[in-house]
């Protein structure tokens, strides 16, 4: 465990519990090919960290794009569908990069709407139609016997299926449960985006609670990989749905990202190795009116390739709404690029290299990047054949990216754990433990409840000293009427610093 090093008393007294994150690496904006002006045109308006435009660029060209075609990958062909994780705290500006980006889908969700809605009311009318003919071959029947019977299993055979009702027009979802999710797929558009700029709703909404925590996670990653939806409910019987696509953008405080970094089921179900994850330094402060830069031909342009693939046609059965997606092929040269970049990745990943702390999201880096080139090559041609070399290469640079993140994170995320006990024991310490001095035993015996074991309960104690917080006793000291072998007395204030 790397803990934070120890921090010397000052004059001033005991210091705060800080959490030590690595800066991280600057976001490669050259490599987002298209997607490129796009996404400075945005940072040029808002002058928020480049990162987070890049974020809300790729994850609405992966909605538009993932149900026309999978991608070759080293393990065959995946959906090019992308999960992304920004994280940034308020003030940001995370909804005011989002919503140019998504101004033209949704526009696209508003005409649909209204498009649906009048071709609801032509359903109503056939489906009336339906239903009464239906049920007038059904009465005859219940009059009649042996050949009216059969004339009317034939006149219902004939009549056809129930007309289907009009697919939802909606393109995202921001909050959905597992449920909702697929009640959608089943009845709505079989490419989908769940994009919130409040992510901290989703992560800790019903669908991630502890009793649909499992199954969503469950669902998530099996759309990630483009397997079929599986449900089972009473009343309803069981359902398989084939061929949905799901992007995923959420943007989160970085609080909340700390906590579903350092839940061990996040990671161990590998839906968190599933994201493209960063969280840049803060603009903040440096936000000043004179460096505003516009380029509306840039946004228009984006804007309108978005909806050009928007009002394309999906390759899907009818009836089933079931997508058909061609194949991306790589070319040979970009097959070549990706199969070094997986051996690098693999070669780090053994013990003690660069990335054996994040092997989950280490061994998805270069299906990451087939994906990523899927989406680039996509969002140029929706007829395209194959990825290029040159498209492979920067996806392999914005994968490397993604992966620095994760590895700088994953590290944080175990810190700021750590830090976040110690710092529920300091305010316990000091608000409701009633003596001067605290053994290890006292915090397990009585103190918050995520530190009731020894190890976490040292581990608290040990940061709170180095901190400043707690002053080791000599061992042998006398406490409470008896002599100790491990003790300290906490520290209030400057007259309590010696």
């Amino acid at each position: 465990m790397n803990l934070p090093q120890p921090i010397p008393f000052t004059p001033e007294g005991p210091q705060p519990l800080v959490r030590e994150i690595a800066s991280g690496k600057a976001y490669p904006t050259q490599a987002l090919g298209p997607l490129r002006p796009a996404v400075e045109a945005v940072q040029g308006i808002t002058q928020a960290p480049v990162a987070i435009p890049a974020q809300s660029a790729l994850a609405v060209a992966s909605l538009a794009v993932q149900g026309f075609a999978d991608v070759e990958t080293l393990g065959g062909p995946r959906p090019v569908s992308l999960y992304a994780l920004t994280i940034a705290r308020s003030g940001e500006r995370k909804s005011a990069c989002d919503a140019p980006l998504m101004s033209a889908l949704r526009a696209h969700e508003k005409e649909a709407a209204k498009a649906q809605r009048d071709a609801m009311e032509s359903w109503c009318n056939a489906h009336a139609l339906w239903k009464g003919e239906r049920d007038r071959i059904l009465a005859e029947a219940r009059k009649g016997k042996g050949e009216k019977r059969t004339a009317a299993q034939a006149d219902l055979e004939a009549m056809g299926s129930e007309p289907a009702a009009p697919p939802s027009a909606d393109r995202t979802v921001t909050e959905p449960t597992f449920e909702g999710l697929t009640k959608l797929f089943a009845t709505g558009q079989p490419s989908l985006g769940l994009f919130s700029d409040e992510g901290g709703q989703f992560l800790g909404g019903h669908a991630m609670n502890s009793d649909n925590r499992q199954k969503t996670l469950a669902a998530f990653n099996d759309l990630w990989q483009g397997n079929p939806i599986r449900r089972t409910r009473a009343g309803d019987g069981h359902a398989t749905l084939y061929g949905r696509r799901l992007a995923l953008h959420l943007m989160v405080q970085p609080t909340v990202a700390r906590s579903f970094m350092a839940d061990p089921f996040s990671a161990d179900t590998g839906f968190l190795p599933r994201f493209l994850m960063c969280e840049p330094p803060s603009t903040i402060g440096t936000r000043m009116q004179a460096n505003t830069r516009r380029d509306d031909m840039a946004l228009a342009s984006f804007a309108g390739r978005l909806r050009d693939i928007l009002d394309t046609p999906l390759p899907m059965d009818e009836e089933t709404r079931e997508l058909q997606p061609s194949i991306l092929s790589l070319a040979p040269d970009a097959r070549t690029l990706l199969a070094s970049f997986a051996d690098a990745i693999e070669a780090a990943q053994a013990p003690g290299g660069d990335l054996s702390h994040i092997t989950g999201t280490a061994s998805k880096a270069a299906e990451q990047a087939s994906r990523i080139a899927g989406v680039l090559t996509l969002w140029t041609d929706l007829g395209a054949q194959a990825v290029n070399a040159e498209t492979m290469a920067n996806a392999i640079t914005l994968a490397q990216f993604y992966l620095s993140e994760a590895s700088r994170l994953a590290s944080a995320a175990i810190v700021s754990a750590e830090i976040d006990k110690a710092d529920a024991l300091r305010k316990w310490l000091l608000e409701s433990w009633p003596h001067p001095d605290v053994m290890t035993r006292d915090v397990v015996q009585m103190g918050p409840n995520a530190l009731r074991e020894t190890p976490k309960a040292r581990a608290a104690l040990v940061i709170l000293e180095k901190h400043g917080w707690l002053v080791r006793l000599d061992a042998g000291a006398v406490v409470r009427g008896a002599a100790r072998a491990e003790a300290w007395r906490t520290v209030r204030g400057i007259d309590d610093v010696v």
